[in-house]
């Protein structure tokens, strides 16, 4: 009987690979949108487990460096990519980010995974010129490496503060479920929900 499953129906593998956005950054355990999102594929019927291999204060260069081993380890069917924000808060040259987040959607097409890159946008700190380039620059990947975009992960969030920590940086425990519902649309038909 399995034998002749879809290999569509067959339980899949999702890599969620991000930053303290997805590590559940001063949040209680348990509590964050990746863990909300296991319990929506379940909700939702879908055979799937969500390996959350975000790491706090990561940037593009951990996670290039980080995926081969992940992608050996869990062989994903879907890779989402949550990073880029820390490179931008330390001003790292756009080039260098978009260089390494198309290493890493190379690595996961290569693994015959599929990806959703997550789409962020920055305060204007370093400039008009490299705010609008930092957020162009996620929809530019994904067009060219025909994978899925969340266009922003914060919409929704970003301009209201009592859905934030203290520090004004890291949403808050209130803000996880409209993270996912940030998502959801996106990963959706990746993991085979109408």
């Amino acid at each position: 009987m399995l034998a002749t499953a879809s290999a569509y129906s067959a339980p899949k593998t999702v890599l969620v690979l991000g930053d303290s956005l997805s590590a559940e950054y001063g949040l209680a355990r348990g509590s964050g949108w990746t863990q909300l999102l296991q319990q929506r594929l379940q909700q939702n019927k879908v055979e799937a487990r969500v390996i959350n291999s975000s790491i706090s204060g990561d940037t593009t260069i951990g996670g290039k460096n980080r995926l081969p081993a992940l992608l050996q380890k869990n062989q994903p069917d879907i890779v989402l990519i949550e990073l880029g924000s820390n490179d931008a808060l330390r001003g790292l040259q756009l080039n260098a980010t978009e260089q390494n987040l198309q290493a890493m959607i190379d690595m996961a097409q290569q693994a015959r995974a599929r990806v959703l890159l997550v789409g962020m946008q920055i305060p204007p700190n370093y400039g008009a010129d490299y705010t609008r380039r930092f957020s162009a620059m996620f929809e530019s990947l994904a067009k060219r490496n025909k994978a899925a975009l969340v266009p922003f992960f914060m919409e929704g969030i970003a301009a209201d503060l009592s859905l934030f920590q203290a520090d004004r940086i890291h949403p808050n425990e209130q803000a996880q479920g409209k993270l996912l519902d940030n998502v959801w649309p996106h990963l959706k038909p990746l993991v085979g929900v109408k």
